[in-house]
C-alpha cells in the first residue's frame, strides 16, 4: 500500500511562517498530482493548492502570494511553504497524492493523517 507522512505543523503567531512536508512511500509506480487541503473546525475540507508532475501549480485565491507548493519527484515529497500566516489559516492540513501502484493500474487518491496548523492573533 501507500503511506503519506506529513510533518511541520505547529503553533505560530500571525505574520509568521511554517513549512509542511509530506513524503509518500510504499508501492508506488508513479505519482500524478500532489496537493494540500485543509479543514477548519466546523467546516468542510477545502483544497489549498495542487501541483502536477511537471510542476504546474494551482493555488486558491485566499492564499495566493503567501503559500507556495513545490515537489521533489525523486523523493516522492511535496512541500508547502506558508508565509504571512493569518488566524483564518488555522486548520488541519492534509496532503494528497494521486498514485498509480502498477503500470496499468488506476490512479488512486491517498491522504496523509493531517497536521495541525494554529495561527494566533
Amino acid at each position: 500500500q501507500v503511506q503519506l507522512v506529513e510533518s511541520g505543523g505547529g503553533l505560530v503567531q500571525a505574520g509568521g511562517s511554517l513549512r509542511l512536508s509530506c513524503e509518500a512511500s510504499g508501492r508506488i509506480f508513479s505519482i500524478n498530482t500532489m496537493g494540500w487541503y485543509r479543514q477548519a473546525p466546523g467546516k468542510q475540507r477545502e483544497v489549498v493548492t495542487t501541483i502536477d508532475v511537471g510542476g504546474r501549480a494551482n493555488v486558491v485565491d485566499s492564499v495566493k502570494g503567501r503559500f507556495t507548493i513545490s515537489r521533489d519527484n525523486a523523493k516522492n515529497t511535496v512541500y508547502l511553504q506558508m508565509n504571512s500566516l493569518k488566524p483564518e489559516d488555522t486548520a488541519v492540513y492534509y496532503c494528497n497524492a494521486r498514485v498509480r501502484t502498477w503500470t496499468w493500474g488506476p490512479e488512486v487518491d491517498y491522504w496523509g493523517q493531517g497536521t495541525q496548523v494554529t495561527v494566533s492573533s
